[in-house]
């Protein structure tokens, strides 16, 4: 892989992200060739701002063909196909496009995420995103990397000098606690917020410096694994702050992350 030294990963990370460059390349290429057709076949899952399109299933057949060739015997946990409940060491976390409205809609910023756990831990990350052609991956204690070499967050120290991006979960106009509260205490005190679509991508640019910081409500592991160890080993801090809404998460740069998750919480 580009931009790695290879002389820090063993021989087995080696493996496991080369698996996972040629899973999220291959499926990129699936994804590129549905994206802005207007012919797309688009579903509601359960209400019409959770979508899924026939790309999501290509890109997650492929990806599943892989794994269960070459992993036959590891967990898979993939966003549209589920958990498939086998008790294995290493379990791969498989989100085959996220940001599917922004894909739905013919905009750019939308990626595949694949991520690795061994014995419950996030080992691996890998973040693709097939129209930018950038990619983004993480070994657990080795670094993470990106279109430009090693990321490393940004150093800002002030808040009022930030730029931060959020989302919304998919029941906000059933749940109250749909982040806008969250949004109106935020707004007035940063530079910019921004709503890019894609927590991985979120979680990514959070790594690279390109935001100072990141929170959002209710995503799913397939969201956040890969994204939170990049972000990680990127040197922002990382904080799933809340257990009553499914995975509530926090990534900043390390100065300014304790004022933002003062506001969020």
């Amino acid at each position: 892989m580009e931009n790695m030294t290879t002389r820090e990963f063993s021989q087995q990370e080696l493996q496991w992200l080369d698996s996972a460059r040629q899973m999220g390349r291959e499926a990129g290429e699936v994804l590129k060739s549905y994206f802005r057709r207007r012919d797309l076949s688009i579903e509601d899952k359960g209400n019409a701002y959770d979508i899924v399109t026939e790309a999501d299933k290509g890109s997650e057949r492929l990806i599943l063909d892989h794994l269960h060739r070459c992993y036959p015997d590891d967990a898979v946990l993939s966003e549209e196909s589920g958990d498939d409940h086998r008790q294995a060491r290493c379990q791969w976390v498989i989100d085959p496009l996220d940001g599917t409205v922004n894909y739905s809609a013919g905009l750019a910023t939308y990626c595949i995420s694949i991520g690795l756990k061994v014995d419950g831990e996030t080992r691996m990350g890998y973040v693709y995103a097939p129209t930018l052609d950038e990619e983004f991956y993480a070994i657990k204690g080795k670094g993470a990397y990106g279109p430009y070499g090693r990321l490393q967050a940004k150093a800002t120290t002030e808040l009022q000098r930030a730029v931060i991006s959020t989302g919304f979960p998919y029941d906000k106009a059933t749940n109250p606690d749909n982040n806008l509260d969250r949004f109106a205490q935020v707004m007035p005190r940063v530079r910019g917020i921004r709503r890019l679509g894609s927590a991985a991508m979120d979680l990514c640019y959070v790594a690279a410096g390109w935001l100072d910081g990141y929170w959002e409500l209710n995503l799913k592991e397939w969201d956040a694994c890969a994204g939170e160890l990049i972000a990680l080993e990127a040197g922002a801090v990382v904080k799933r702050y809340r257990n009553d809404h499914g995975i509530c998460i926090l990534a900043a740069c390390p100065a300014i992350a304790p004022q933002l998750l003062n506001l969020v919480e």
